[in-house]
């Protein structure tokens, strides 16, 4: 982490983001972004651009409720064929999204927001990840529905949970769990300190 006097503050209730960040030994707290923030799709973005402005959005609500700190904010979705995949709403959605997957590449976009408040403006920038997924029959899936694995989880799945159907073509693992920690490690790296 770059040498700084302000704390990081991880804007996310993700227990995916925070792992991640714990793993690569970041010390910070966690303020999770009010809802408000965390919604809003507008007609004709692109899946980059959405997960950037989220990302911002989250930094930004975050922003107004604490002192000077370094935020991270990230927001991740899922793309096959023009088509933006949040988190499902229910089994019948993730089923549908699953079916949709099945067989195709796809992409995973992540947006991210780092900055240090009140000091810097705030860095934004995308990672996008290319995974296929091998077919999936019909009980497969239902199997991994019976799972609950899905839950929260853009696109119906979870790539971390070690299923041999998902496969990265190109891109970061992390960025598919939720957080780009190369990218992060970056921007980090453009803070002032």
């Amino acid at each position: 982490m770059p040498a700084t006097s302000s704390k990081l503050i991880l804007a996310s209730g993700s227990p995916r983001r925070k792992l991640l960040l714990q793993e690569a030994g970041y010390p910070f707290d966690v303020v999770v972004p009010s809802e408000e923030a965390e919604c809003g799709v507008c007609s004709g973005e692109t899946p980059p651009e959405l997960v950037a402005r989220l990302a911002y959005q989250k930094a930004l609500d975050v922003s107004t409720r604490i002192g000077p700190a370094l935020i991270v904010a990230c927001d991740t979705v899922v793309e096959c064929h023009g088509q933006v995949l949040g988190k499902p709403r229910d089994e019948d959605h993730a089923r549908q999204m699953l079916r949709m997957l099945s067989g195709r590449e796809h992409q995973v976009y992540s947006g991210l927001c780092v900055w240090k408040v009140p000091e810097q403006e705030p860095q934004v920038e995308v990672d996008r990840t290319t995974l296929r997924m091998d077919p999936l029959d019909d009980r497969r899936i239902e199997d991994y529905l019976a799972t609950d694995l899905w839950f929260g989880k853009a696109g119906a799945f979870g790539f971390q949970d070690g299923f041999d159907w998902l496969h990265i073509v190109a891109g970061s693992e992390s960025n598919v769990v939720g957080l780009p920690m190369e990218l992060l490690a970056k921007m980090l790296a453009n803070v002032d300190r």
